[in-house]
């Protein structure tokens, strides 16, 4: 677990140093070269893929390992009043990976991804399952979409990031930083049930 986290804080840190690089005027990921070094879109591409494919294993593991009928369950013992359920927090965690996902691809958000709330209808752990899995499918989208230019890049306003802040290498990484922020939560919600994370086993 700590080889892991040590490997995302690395990739990130890459990453970042890019994102800073993109800062200015583009809405696309090219940055201005007298200013910094041009973006090698298949390098950051490469990054991303390897970030986004630790990710998703490690969370769509962490929600599989979760009995379905704990998907209800939320802490009540400590300061825990109106926490999110388990269920309810991967379909959250989904829904924000659908709406940056679509803003890097230049579209509209989910209509069905509501406040980043997920779908109402989706409420099975098979339903919430296949649409966290469809939700790390449209971020693969959004990576193999960096470095081309004819692919706008939109503001969400769900991110802090905004205006010509927006570049699609930062949304993604957000949406994994996010990502990382509820396997935190989803762990300990594992632990109370007396499952232990799949990323934590020998």
């Amino acid at each position: 677990m700590r080889k892991m986290k040590s490997i995302v804080m690395f990739v990130l840190c890459l990453v970042s140093g890019n994102i800073l690089a993109q800062g200015g005027q583009q809405r696309v990921d090219t940055v201005d070269t007298k200013d910094a070094a041009a973006l090698d879109a298949q390098a950051e591409k490469r990054a991303l893929r390897t970030l986004l494919e630790l990710t998703e294993k490690v969370i769509v593991s962490a929600a599989n390992a979760m009995p379905a009928d704990k998907y209800g369950f939320a802490p009540t013992d400590g300061e825990f009043k109106g926490v999110r359920t388990f269920g309810q927090m991967v379909k959250h965690l989904s829904a924000t990976n659908y709406i940056l996902a679509a803003a890097a691809l230049g579209e509209a958000p989910p209509v069905d991804a509501g406040d980043e709330l997920g779908p109402e209808a989706v409420r099975t752990k098979p339903e919430i399952l296949n649409y966290l899995n469809g939700s790390f499918a449209q971020l693969d989208k959004a990576v193999k979409a960096i470095g081309q230019k004819d692919i706008a890049v939109k503001s969400s306003p769900i991110s802090p990031l905004k205006g010509t802040e927006a570049t699609r290498l930062a949304l993604i990484v957000e949406s994994l930083v996010h990502a990382f922020d509820h396997y935190g939560q989803m762990v300990e919600y594992l632990r109370m049930n007396g499952v232990v994370p799949p990323a934590s086993r020998p």
